[in-house]
């Protein structure tokens, strides 16, 4: 969520950080802003809406207007309704001082009352302008920017990706993070910043990741870090491998789209080098280093939050059914507040997209501190629980730009699934039972490959369904996470409600929806269930529910009892989660463009959650 991008040097920033902020869009954001130094005092246009708004009104408003440094946002309302008044960048009283920030001041609120009385006067109604204010008052004492920020950060409590110009001080910008990622572009004579990688990777491949607690000073020859105890840091320069093409459309409708077609290659790398078939096994250099901590686990916790956990559910049935580990999945969000019973011989998976999900990071810290081996499964490289952790894997889905996570869901389950098989093997599987998972497995990017080809029958069905106000979604098994899912996928692309259930449990509440206004979505492939949930599907018909079934290519039976039927390719059981949820991840994506929703950046989400 919320998105910054800054520049020193001696260029123009106007254009560098527009361009910035639109590549950092897909975080998702209700506002955008901009704040340049020029001659001696700020130049400032914020807007509520989008980045193409903010260009326009600088367009009517700028005109040529020029200079450096400067610093953008694009803000997700925490505090305060998004309005061109709580967009980002906020100032002190005397707008000596413009501050963007990421992430929550807990405090604000006692902040705010103290700074009031000393006869601060506040323009909106967020938690940031008190950082805006704390570090004018600082500043007024110490005369050096950095210093002004790092005493004033010293009274806040919450989080923050933190960026601070002076117009008194056109030569510097003060950078901070606690909780929410922040990175220095390292240029030649010129310098950026930015929360993401992706608003600054034309300019530079050249990087620096902040770790919490740590404060830098950028100017345009270099930069020069600390704590926020003052004491100085050394930091190393890292080279990105991201290309631009990876974060463009190319030539398809929506990032969405391209991402779910982009699943058979991203499938393929998250196996790529591990997956040895021959063998029967799988190697895993992250890991390698603590297999005896792995093997040895009492238990394995799986923790997460949103579509990631739903990847962790299925993680579960693969890991106790297959490895016969035992295992437990919990929302993130909920572990660390629950004093929750996690000892030495647990071992805890962080699983993100983003690695940076605050909910999640926080789980990772509770889990350490009670002396649990800690490891990430994450996709952006060079990511905080990827650096935290005592060892992970990386899914290696590229740039997932769409806010409604498909390729990276795919490539953790793949990953969990490579976990597995290595475990199951170090625990006494056959190297023929090894071989036989192992070959399932590198057949699957064929098979999505396979669902793809053909998506005209999903569109006809999306366009049936379109106007409908609620779905049901059933599965069972390791199927039930793909129902949630599925629903989620819906929900939060097309705004239809859409709830998702294990299939037995429908009879224990749900069933009193039920009627011929309701389409159920069922996932029903030929496994040792299947009769099970041919019986749910019966409890829907006879109650003339709309059915829409996910079944394999060979069950001639479905289309006697399924309205509408979505083919997938059979594969080995707990396996097959990778291929049911292609087709649901484009009947959403069909449904939501035949709403004529913003497909790409749903309203009110983010990307990147790094707000508790």
């Amino acid at each position: 969520m919320c998105g910054i991008v800054g520049y020193i040097g001696p260029k123009n920033s106007v254009p560098i950080i527009l361009e910035g902020l639109r590549r950092l869009e897909y975080r998702g954001y209700d506002s955008a802003g901009i704040a340049i130094v020029n001659n001696g005092s700020f130049f400032v246009e914020k807007k509520a809406g989008k980045v193409a708004e903010l260009a326009a009104q600088l367009g009517q408003t700028g005109g040529s207007v020029a200079g450096s440094p400067g610093v953008g946002h694009t803000r997700w309302a925490t505090h305060g309704e998004p309005s061109d008044l709580n967009a980002h960048p906020h100032f002190d009283a005397d707008r000596g001082i413009a501050v963007v920030h990421n992430g929550i001041i807990e405090n604000y609120a006692a902040l705010k009352i103290m700074l009031e009385r000393k006869g601060c006067r506040f323009a909106s109604e967020t938690d940031t302008e008190v950082l805006a204010h704390l570090i004018a008052g600082s500043y007024r004492e110490t005369g050096d920017l950095a210093s002004a920020v790092r005493l004033a950060l010293t009274e806040v409590d919450g989080t923050y990706g933190l960026v601070v110009l002076s117009a008194r001080d056109p030569d510097h910008m003060v950078v901070a993070r606690k909780g929410s990622p922040l990175i220095i572009g390292v240029g030649d004579g010129e310098n950026y910043v930015a929360s993401d990688v992706s608003a600054i990777v034309e300019h530079t491949r050249k990087v620096v990741y902040l770790e919490d607690g740590e404060i830098a000073e950028v100017s345009r020859d270099g930069f020069r870090t600390m704590t926020i105890d003052d004491v100085a840091v050394e930091k190393e320069v890292q080279h990105v491998t991201l290309e631009l093409s990876q974060i463009e459309r190319g030539g398809f409708e929506h990032f969405m789209l391209k991402e779910i077609h982009e699943q058979p290659e991203t499938i393929r790398n998250a196996m790529r080098g591990r997956l040895l078939v021959d063998e029967g096994t799988v190697k895993l250099g992250g890991l390698q280093n603590i297999m005896g901590r792995l093997l040895s686990a009492r238990r394995i916790i799986i923790t997460a939050c949103g579509t990631s956990w739903h990847a962790g559910l299925v993680g579960k049935y693969m890991l106790e059914q297959i490895a016969r580990v035992p295992t437990e999945v919990e929302y993130a969000s909920e572990f660390r507040y629950r004093n929750p019973i996690v000892n030495i011989d647990d071992v805890v998976f962080l699983v993100s997209q983003s690695g940076e999900t605050a909910d999640t990071l926080a789980a990772l810290r509770e889990a350490k501190s009670k002396g649990a081996t800690v490891l990430g499964i994450v996709n952006a490289v060079g990511g905080t629980i990827a650096r935290e952790t005592d060892g992970g894997v990386y899914v290696h889905a590229g740039p997932e730009i769409g806010v409604a996570s498909t390729k990276a869901f795919t490539s953790q389950l793949t990953v969990l699934a490579l976990i597995t098989l290595l475990l199951a093997r170090a625990r006494g599987m056959t190297m023929e039972n090894g071989q036989v998972l192992a070959r399932e497995l590198a057949s699957l990017p064929e098979k999505v490959g396979e669902i793809l080809a053909d998506t005209e029958n999903i569109k006809a069905i999306a366009e049936e369904f379109k106007d409908k106000r609620n779905f049901l979604y059933l599965g069972r098994g390791a199927n039930y996470p793909v129902a949630l899912e599925g629903a989620l996928k819906l929900k939060e692309i097309s705004y239809i409600h859409a709830e998702g259930y294990p299939a037995a449990e429908m009879k224990h509440g749900p069933i009193a929806l039920i009627d011929e206004n309701m389409p159920v979505v069922v996932i029903v492939p030929r496994d040792a269930i299947y009769d099970k949930v041919i019986s749910n599907i019966q409890e829907v018909r006879a109650r003339k529910g709309r059915i829409i079934a996910v079944a394999n290519e060979d069950d001639d039976e479905i289309g006697k009892l399924a309205e509408f039927v979505l083919r997938v390719p059979r594969t080995y059981g707990f396996f097959g989660p990778i291929l049911n949820i292609i087709p649901l991840q484009l009947l959403a994506y069909y449904i939501a463009v035949a709403r004529g929703t913003d497909v790409d950046q749903p309203r009110n989400l983010a990307k990147s959650v790094t707000v508790e």
